[in-house]
């Protein structure tokens, strides 16, 4: 696999590094995969083709992006750090052509789809462990015509994307994506493959699109969901009231939605809020 054999090894990610005089930041959450195989299994559950134009989110020094290249039909390295986006396409030119290569120098959470010439149709990515739900949620919500996924982010947060109702680390992480995606951890990643280090291990989610929820409750769902979550030990109807409803108008969303009023957060499947948004909007006469 070209990923392999075109990969960067370790003692070039340090060469680099030491070219740029480059720290790895854990606020920029910085750690370098240096294990081919790690990338070569990205790569291979990405499933990207000819035919897409792929997202890299935070390529770093050129480890995945190695992989990636030559699989797509386009790809767009979006990179906050100056240093490494200068230095990311001259690292990949030693190995290959980058006619299909885009380097962005932005924040992705400033990134707009008219910074783009082609629209995306997947993101495959190495997420800073800070940021990976909001660039998740910001990548769904900013960048509709993205249909699929593949994201390495730490277990834990993993484990949230993809936790059930009743969970401890169920919360509106799990509600807001699951609402949007399916969602299922692929593959574990250790923290050994990386430079530095982390203290934690890694997991590779993948995640597609949902085609058949409605768009336009997606707001009214999130403020639902925020809402009921802001102090989770509480029960709904005294979370809910920050929505701003008369005790009526409370009253009759329970009612209507078949919900228990003494409920928590965390004991509604998304299927439970999807209901209720559809109910609200309704007494709202929004829909």
């Amino acid at each position: 696999m070209e990923a392999l054999n075109n990969f960067i090894s370790a003692s070039e990610i340090r060469e680099l590094a030491k070219k740029l005089a480059l720290t790895p930041s854990k606020k920029l959450g910085q750690n370098f995969v240096m294990d081919p195989n790690s990338i070569e299994k990205i790569v291979r559950l990405s499933k990207v083709d000819k035919n897409e134009v792929v997202i890299e989110v935070g390529p770093g020094l050129g480890s995945l992006t190695v992989g990636l290249l030559p699989k797509v039909k386009k790809l767009y390295a979006i990179e906050v750090d100056r240093r490494l986006a200068e230095q990311l396409p001259i690292t990949i030119e030693s190995k290959m052509s980058t006619e299909n290569l885009s380097v962005i120098n932005k924040d992705f959470l400033d990134l707009k789809l008219s910074d783009l010439e082609l629209e995306p149709t997947a993101l495959v990515a190495n997420l800073p462990y800070n940021l990976s739900v909001p660039i998740l949620l910001q990548a769904l919500l900013k960048l509709p015509s993205i249909n699929n996924f593949l994201i390495m982010v730490q277990s834990e947060v993993a484990a949230r994307i993809c936790a059930a109702p009743d969970s401890r680390i169920y919360g509106i992480p799990s509600v807001k994506i699951q609402y949007l995606t399916e969602a299922k951890i692929v593959s574990e990643i250790s923290r050994k493959v990386f430079w530095p280090e982390p203290n934690v291990d890694s997991s590779l989610v993948q995640l597609t699109r949902k085609t058949n929820f409605d768009a336009a409750l997606q707001v009214l769902l999130f403020k639902i969901v925020d809402a009921a979550f802001s102090q989770r030990r509480k029960m709904l109807r005294s979370t809910l009231k920050q929505l701003g409803l008369t005790e009526n108008e409370l009253n009759e969303l329970f009612e209507k939605s078949s919900i228990d009023p003494k409920k928590r957060a965390e004991q509604l499947s998304v299927a439970d809020y999807q209901n209720m948004a559809q109910q609200l909007a309704l007494i709202l006469g929004s829909l």
